[in-house]
């Protein structure tokens, strides 16, 4: 397997674990509680920022090999992952204009990509 190939899959996996920290995040924000300590030092808001920070890592470690060009592409991914875990677990809706953008976003992944391999121009 190309090591590219292999070092951007973790990338996009740590896109999507912090993708879910987001979601956690936006669940208990959506919950009231007694007291503004409860708030922040509640299960769900520890283990987010904690895969957010994991997320990190894995970020770090996955650009060892993908180029600096190259992330900003990957993590455009998030905006995906956190659409489509909002309408999976908080109901969101998604409208047309969230869809076809969501459809540009992985074209472009891919046009960059196929850049890569091969040459436009």
């Amino acid at each position: 397997m190309n090591e590219l190939v292999l070092f951007s899959g973790i990338f996009v996996l740590s896109v999507l674990i912090s993708s879910v920290s987001q979601v956690m995040l936006k669940k208990s924000a959506n919950k009231t509680y007694d007291s503004k300590i409860k708030e922040y030092l509640n299960p769900l808001v520890i283990i987010a920022y904690v895969m957010f920070f994991g997320a990190t890592l894995i970020t770090m470690y996955a650009y060892k090999v993908v180029p600096l060009s190259f992330g900003p592409i990957l993590e455009s991914a998030g905006y995906i992952f956190v659409a489509v875990l909002g309408y999976i677990f908080l109901k969101e809706r998604l409208a047309g204009k969230q869809i076809l953008g969501m459809a540009l976003i992985l074209a472009g992944i891919a046009l960059f990509s196929l850049g890569k391999y091969i040459p436009i121009g």
